[in-house]
């Protein structure tokens, strides 16, 4: 079927034939040699008026004011923009002005990308300018920029609308800036984070992300097929088993940067696809854990911000150190008033309803309070909070608590609301473990889509001996949410996933 376009489109690609008919390769192959960027130069050129004498700069065409012998231009390069001074006999040769009347003036538009050389200079107004002595086009773009008028200064859409921007990602990152510092911020957190961790001396590793069993959470796996092992095999919803394999194998601490896949509904909290980091450190407990994250996460504030305390929407959420500690069973009593620690599951049914929060059949013991808590507890914590000694019918991967019976030993973080990590004290005992999977077997037959499956390889494993572990995990699209003020999950994701698009005549 042939593309259908746009009356602007087409006006480019008559441009486009034009630039071809007179010579002039709209994609040349050459490499253009660059010595500066946009931001290096508004930086360093007013404190020393000597550089950047012979500046050779590449960007894209963001905005341009002919005015007939001579125009102001402002390209954008990966840095930031900057204004560009062309005038026609400088960048023209001889008597032949058609570089400058019919390729500048008529056919390059917003959006193409050129190289330029020439010299900085302020001008008049007292803007860092750069007076071009010879101009390439680099790549002549095709498709007009959201860009609400063309006059003295370009005014650009917004490009708000959500489903444009998240898939139209790349032009999104064109228009709004702000949305690039975005991703580079979410770099910097990993590396702050890659940094502490290796620091610590622990191994950075890699697992499977196509296995055999899902296993390491409750969540239900996308599915699919090798045909040459004529097996099914399953994305990981967890790297966790495979990590306590390494472990036990001998290793004393490992770490991993996981891409994670969970069949399960979105919103903006929620990607299929989605990133954590989870670790393992060998005779350490939940305790320990505890201190390490408080201590990581200051750490990532200070490397992103300056300082512990971040602007989230309304809320300054301050991850000085030491954080607020709560069990579950204090958390629940603290924001409800009702003492759970000695009810049953028909008690709990009862509470729920009498809380108004949503039950069904299909939920044990371990789900209804861990709906109570999300429902009742959960947005009331802002601050960095540590909730801590949860029901073991919702932890079948974590240690007996060592003093309270019915618990585990786990905490998770909480913060502006939202879990951003979950950690244990690790079960070593292969009994126990195995005895917990069959639990959770039973679960499956009442309905829970979401129960564990048992994993033979890895009780096998934990037979010969795991030490006792410390494990962690930690939601990497969250934490930078809060780190960079997204309101979605969708905003700290280059390409987070979408409906099919649905089809247009022009596109």
């Amino acid at each position: 079927m042939s593309q259908v376009l746009s009356e602007q489109e087409t006006i480019r690609r008559d441009s486009l034939k034009e630039l071809i008919r007179l010579g002039i390769n709209p994609y040349p192959p050459e490499t253009f040699e660059v010595n500066a960027t946009a931001v290096e130069i508004k930086k360093k050129f007013p404190e020393d008026s000597s550089l950047f004498q012979e500046v050779s700069i590449s960007g894209r065409i963001m905005s341009r004011r002919i005015m007939g012998a001579a125009s102001f231009v402002e390209i954008q390069d990966s840095t930031g923009r900057i204004q560009l001074y062309v005038k026609r006999d400088d960048i023209c040769a001889g008597e032949d002005k058609t570089l400058y009347n019919t390729v500048f003036k008529k056919l390059l538009d917003i959006g193409d990308i050129v190289g330029i050389k020439g010299y900085v200079f302020i001008t008049q107004m007292g803007e860092i300018t750069i007076h071009v002595r010879s101009l390439v086009l680099l790549c002549k773009s095709l498709r007009p920029l959201p860009i609400v008028k063309e006059k003295e200064d370009a005014v650009f859409d917004a490009f708000t609308d959500p489903e444009q921007r998240y898939r139209q990602r790349y032009v999104d990152l064109i228009v709004n800036p702000q949305v690039r510092e975005t991703f580079v911020k979410r770099a910097i957190l990993v590396n702050s984070m890659r940094s502490y961790l290796n620091h610590q001396g622990y191994l950075e590793v890699e697992t499977p992300i196509l296995q055999p069993l899902y296993g390491g959470a409750a969540a239900r796996p996308f599915t699919t097929y090798h045909n040459t092992l004529d097996t099914t095999l399953y994305l990981r919803i967890a790297n966790e088993l495979y990590l306590k394999r390494l472990i036990v194998g001998g290793y004393d601490g490992v770490y991993e940067f996981s891409k994670d896949f969970r069949n399960e509904g979105m919103d903006r909290y929620h990607n299929p696809e989605f990133t954590q980091m989870e670790l393992y450190v060998a005779y350490k407990d939940y305790e320990w854990m505890m201190n390490l994250v408080e201590e990581m996460v200051e750490k990532i504030a200070i490397d992103l911000h300056g300082t512990t305390a971040v602007k989230v929407g309304e809320n300054l959420i301050d991850f000085k150190r030491p954080w607020k500690r709560f069990t579950m069973y204090e958390a629940i009593q603290h924001f409800t008033g009702h003492d759970i620690s000695g009810m049953n599951e028909q008690e709990l049914v009862a509470l729920a309803k009498s809380l108004s929060v949503p039950v069904d059949p299909t939920m044990g013991k371990g789900k209804i309070i861990d709906q109570i808590f999300g429902e009742k507890c959960e947005p009331n914590l802002i601050q960095p909070t540590f909730i801590t000694d949860y029901p073991v019918e919702m932890s079948p991967l974590a240690k007996k608590h060592r003093s309270k019976e019915g618990l585990v030993e786990r905490f998770e973080a909480i913060c502006n609301s939202k879990e951003i990590c979950n950690a244990f004290s690790e079960l070593n005992d292969p009994i126990d473990q195995r005895e917990r999977f069959e639990a959770q077997l039973e679960l499956g037959k009442r309905g829970d889509m979401e129960s564990m499956v048992l994993d033979e390889d890895f009780l096998r494993s934990l037979e010969f001996g795991m030490p006792p572990t410390a494990g962690l995990g930690i939601g990497i699209d969250r934490l930078t949410m809060i780190m960079t003020d997204a309101a979605s999950i969708q905003d700290v994701l280059f390409f987070p996933q979408m409906r099919p698009e649905k089809k247009s005549s022009a596109t």
